[in-house]
C-alpha cells in the first residue's frame, strides 16, 4: 500500500473551509502540500500557502489538528493519502498564485466538490461544531 504525505492549512471563517481548486482539475482540496526533503511540516506548510495563496503563515501560531487518511483522489484503488492538518495565522491577503486557479469557502454541503480525504477533515470540523 502507498501513502502520499501530505500537510493541510485549516482556515475556517464564517463557518467555512478556505478550499483551492488548482488549474486543470474538477476537485477542490485544502491548501497544503508536501514536503522537501528535510523540511519540517511547519517549514513545508509555510513555503506551501505562500506559494499557492500568496500569505505568510505565523509559525508561532500554528495548531495541530490531526491526521485523516483515506483513499487518493484520482489515483489507484489503494493509494491513500495522509494528511496532517494544521491552523494558523497569516499576514498578507488571501490570493490565488503559482498553480492555484481559484479560492472558495465550502462547507459540508459541498461534499460533491471536495477529495474524500477532504470530506473525513470536514465531517471532523462539523462535528466539533466549527463548520456548517
Amino acid at each position: 500500500m502507498k501513502i502520499i504525505d501530505k500537510l493541510a492549512w485549516i482556515e475556517i471563517r464564517n463557518k467555512s473551509v478556505l478550499s483551492t481548486l488548482s488549474r486543470g482539475k474538477d476537485t477542490y482540496y485544502i491548501p497544503g502540500g508536501k514536503r522537501e526533503i528535510g523540511e519540517s511540516d511547519q517549514e513545508a506548510l509555510i513555503r506551501e500557502i505562500k506559494e499557492e495563496l500568496s500569505v505568510e503563515l505565523d509559525e508561532n501560531t500554528l495548531d495541530f489538528i490531526g491526521i485523516f487518511e483515506a483513499q487518493a483522489h484520482g489515483h489507484d484503488e489503494g493509494i491513500l493519502v495522509k494528511m496532517t492538518c494544521y491552523s494558523g495565522s497569516y499576514k498578507g491577503t488571501l490570493k490565488p498564485d503559482s498553480e492555484i486557479e481559484s479560492m472558495a469557502w465550502l462547507n459540508t454541503s459541498d461534499k460533491d466538490k471536495i477529495s474524500p480525504v477532504d470530506i473525513l477533515i470536514f465531517d471532523y470540523l462539523n462535528r466539533k461544531g466549527l463548520i456548517d
